[in-house]
Order: C-alpha cells, then sequence, then structure tokens
C-alpha cells in the first residue's frame, strides 16, 4: 500500500499535492475541534441536566400523596417523571406529557425503574418502555420510602445532533470554500511555473541539431519577475535561451566557414590535381623511364586520381548543404533501377541481382543524375560489402504519394556499433563490411545529402542476413515521359 500510495502521490501535480495537503491538515484541524468542542459541549449539557435532576429530587420529600397528585400541583417540565413509594402507602408513578397531562406510569414501567440496583452509585441512565432514555436519581429512607425523580435525555441529545450537524455542514462548506480559493491562488501563483514549461515544451519541439536555429521563444515578461521563486526560474529559463541562442548562431556561422572553406579548398585543389595528374600522365608515355621511375608515376597517378575523387565529392557536399547542384526533372525511377541493376550485374557477376518493380512506372520530380548516383552508390556498396552468392534485390515501389526504392541483400548486416554513424563522412563499418576499394568513405553521406536535397529520407534497417537501404521520395504521381532535363552526375 505504501508503494501505491507513493506512485500515486509522484502523479499528482504540483497543485494538486498542495491542495490536499492544506484541505487535509485543515480538515485534521477543524475535525480536531469539532471533537473537543463537542466532548466539552457533552460534559456541560449533561451536568446541567445531573444538576436539574437533583434540584428536581429535592422538591419532593416523602409524601403521602401519589405521584400524579404531586405532578398536578406542580410547575414540572414537560417529561418530568416521578416514582414515590410512601411509609404506609404503594408505589405510584406518573410523567408529565407534551401537552402537559399527567400521565400515570404503568406497574411494568414502575418495575422497571426501581427495580435497578445502581442507584446507589447516585444519577444513573434508564429506559423506560414508551418514554426513551431518561436521567435519574433516587432518594430513600430506612424505612423503604423513596422518591424518584427523572428527566429525560432527548433534549441533550437533540442539541448535541444539532450542533454535530452544525459543524459537519459548516466543516464541509469551510473545506469546498478553501478548496475554491487554494486552486485560485495556487493556480495564479504557478502561473509562471506553467509559462516556463509551455515554453521549455516549445523549445523541445524546435530541431536545433542542423542549420540555421533561431530560438523566439520566451518566457512572457509578466511570467519572469526576480521577486518571486518561480518568476526567477522564467528569468533564468531566458538567459539560458539567450545563451543557447548565441551558441547556436555562433556553431552555424562555424559550420557555414568550414563549409565555404571545404568548398573553396576543394575548388582550388582541382588545378593542381588536375595538373599532377597530365604531368604523371605525360611523363609514363617517356619509353626511357626506368622501372622504378614508371612505377612511381603510375602510383602518383593512382593517388592523384583517388584524391581528386576525394575532392569531387567533398566539392559535391559543401554544394549540395548550401542547396546547389540539383536539376530538376521527370525521373523514371523504374527505368532508372533497370539500368543501374544491369551496370551493377557487369560489375558483380559472383553476387545474385533481383529487380522488382511496380506493373506501372514509378515517376517522380527530381534529378536525374543525382538519383542514379544514389542508386549506384547503394548497389556498389551492397556488391563492395557482402560476400560472392549474396543475392541483392533492387525494388521501386509507390508507398502512397511517395515513391520508395530499396535495396535488400542477404550478407552479414552492418554492425550495430557503426549503424547509428553509416551516414557520416568518412565512416567505416566492421570487418563483415570492410572497404575494399579506394572509395572516399563519402558515398553514404553523399547518397544522403542527396536525398534531403530532394525532400526525401534515405534510411537503413539491418539484422544478420537482412539487410535494407530505403530511399523514400515525396510527392505526386508523374505521368511518365521524358525526362524534362536530365543532370549528369558529373554536374
Amino acid at each position: 500500500m505504501t508503494r501505491i500510495h507513493r506512485r500515486v502521490v509522484r502523479r499528482l501535480t504540483l497543485q494538486a499535492r498542495l491542495m490536499v495537503a492544506v484541505i487535509g491538515m485543515v480538515a485534521v484541524i477543524l475535525g480536531a475541534v469539532g471533537l473537543a468542542t463537542g466532548t466539552i459541549l457533552t460534559s456541560i449539557m449533561q451536568q446541567s441536566l445531573d444538576t436539574q435532576v437533583k434540584e428536581a429530587s429535592q422538591l419532593y420529600g416523602s409524601p403521602d400523596d401519589s405521584a400524579a397528585d404531586i405532578l398536578k400541583n406542580g410547575r414540572q417540565e414537560v417529561g418530568t417523571l416521578l416514582v414515590l413509594r410512601g411509609q404506609y402507602g404503594p408505589t405510584t408513578g406518573a410523567y408529565v406529557a407534551a401537552d402537559n397531562n399527567i400521565v400515570e406510569l404503568s406497574s411494568s414501567q414502575i418495575e422497571s425503574l426501581t427495580g435497578r440496583p445502581d442507584y446507589d452509585s447516585g444519577r444513573v441512565d434508564v429506559s423506560v418502555d414508551g418514554l426513551g432514555d431518561y436521567r435519574a436519581i433516587m432518594t430513600g429512607s430506612s424505612s423503604g420510602a423513596f422518591v424518584l425523580v427523572g428527566l429525560p435525555t432527548s433534549e441533550v441529545t437533540e442539541t448535541l445532533g444539532q450542533i454535530v450537524t452544525t459543524v459537519a455542514l459548516v466543516t464541509v462548506g469551510g473545506l469546498l470554500l478553501l478548496g475554491v480559493v487554494l486552486a485560485i491562488i495556487i493556480r495564479r501563483s504557478l502561473r509562471p511555473l506553467s509559462a516556463v514549461a509551455s515554453t521549455a515544451e516549445r523549445v523541445a519541439a524546435q530541431p536545433l541539431s542542423e542549420g540555421a536555429v533561431r530560438i523566439t521563444e520566451r518566457v512572457p515578461a509578466s511570467e519572469a519577475d526576480e521577486a518571486t521563486e518561480i518568476g526567477r526560474v522564467g528569468v533564468a529559463l531566458n538567459t539560458l535561451l539567450d545563451h543557447v541562442e548565441t551558441s547556436l548562431e555562433a556553431r552555424q556561422r562555424n559550420e557555414e566557414r568550414m563549409r565555404r572553406f571545404v568548398a573553396d579548398a576543394s575548388h582550388e585543389l582541382r588545378t593542381p590535381l588536375a595538373s599532377i595528374r597530365g604531368y604523371s600522365e605525360l611523363s609514363l608515355r617517356d619509353r626511357t623511364l626506368s622501372e622504378n621511375t614508371e612505377s612511381s608515376l603510375e602510383r602518383i597517378q593512382a593517388q592523384s586520381l583517388r584524391m581528386t575523387e576525394l575532392v569531387e565529392d567533398l566539392l559535391l557536399l559543401a554544394r549540395l548543404e548550401e542547396g546547389h547542384e540539383l536539376v530538376y526533372g521527370s525521373v523514371d525511377l523504374s527505368r532508372l533501377a533497370v539500368e543501374s541493376l544491369g551496370d551493377a550485374q557487369a560489375a558483380g557477376q559472383d553476387h545474385h541481382w533481383e529487380l522488382e518493380l511496380d506493373e506501372e512506372p514509378v515517376v517522380v520530380a527530381g534529378d536525374t543524375g543525382r538519383l542514379t548516383q544514389v542508386v549506384a552508390n547503394l548497389l556498389a556498396n551492397a556488391r563492395t560489402h557482402t560476400p560472392a552468392g549474396t543475392t541483392v534485390t533492387l525494388s521501386v515501389t509507390r508507398d502512397g504519394s511517395d515513391a520508395v526504392l530499396r535495396v535488400h541483400d542477404d550478407g552479414p548486416g552492418v554492425d550495430p556499433q557503426v549503424r547509428d554513424e553509416l551516414f557520416e563522412r568518412f565512416a567505416r563499418g566492421d570487418s563483415s563490411r570492410a572497404r575494399k576499394t579506394g572509395g572516399t568513405g563519402l558515398g553514404l553521406s553523399i547518397a544522403r545529402a542527396i536525398a534531403d536535397a530532394h525532400g526525401g529520407e534515405l534510411t537503413v534497417d539491418s539484422i544478420p542476413g537482412d539487410t535494407t537501404f530505403t530511399l523514400r521520395m515525396p510527392g505526386k504521381p508523374i505521368d511518365p515521359g521524358p525526362a524534362a532535363s536530365e543532370a549528369d552526375p558529373s554536374h
């Protein structure tokens, strides 16, 4: 029960906790006050009743008249009960009815009153058939005569009941009023905290990981008052958001400077690399070269080609991130898949290649050359990172308005430790997907950048024996037809 109680308390809001604590404490205090008041009033009223009974008993000695005659001659309160037995006479009893008439007691009622042995202890509570509860006192003499006087306790009981009811109603009403007042006060007091939470939620919903980011959300000035504890939280959050926005702007400026540097450096490196490659090709035409010199020149030429490829890839990434390098037109993904699979099959004859297409061509708006580069990269990735005999399946389907291209293989899969970084620049897989070619390690980065530039998405799902790269392109279907513009991958 304790654990359940703690869980319930943890799920309550701060406002609910404060209300439960305050109302609960006030209820306990009011209950204790009511109980103490009731106890004191009960004691006072019982003492008053005892005094009245005692005073009434002293009005009667040991008369020889009957109880009815005595009550008729006196001015007793309604409900007064009297039982008499003289020294030589019979036992008689009577009481004053509600209409002030004197009614005699029956013999059974008299017997129930006089047959109690506890009158010696003083005033006792007795119950009379047909009349109710009474507080009675008996005085007598050694000769056997006695006087028994009683007053009803119903008035005390009714008064106490009214008091208890009144106290209970006032307590409940006071607690309800307290709850309403507390709800208003706490809600107004916690309004700055709610503003802080709302602001934090809106900021958390903003994409802050990349791109130009500007955090315009702030806690309203009316809810950020340094004079209050909660207001200081709003001030602190605004200060924090200012620092975060400044840091994000600095990060964006650094990224833009780095991107421009990479683009400029890549552009500038193309000329000397072309010169190195040209001079090495020219030198290799000299038949008088020694074997070592020729080998060195071939090595220089191979490395210059690899460096040229790296520079071109870096330049392409920088331009894609700047929103350039795309020439849109109508792209038939089904036809593109057929051509790309044919090229891959020729390059990887030790693999099994399969093609799955919809009956209708899947046509999207995009850059033909860049999308061809993406598909070729995914097929080459499946070929170079899987062993011989692996089955690679290329499929093109339409999912609603989206075009979906998948490259699936039943190879060893992607190492889970590098799966999250697979699309990062210069990412390397484990031994199961070790680099077998002179690739730059930028292929998947470029593929995702091209997908992002088209407003699409490139993802991977991989377990041993089941790896799928999925390219999802958004947009409505386009009527098949000749491409409006087909950009060469070298753009």
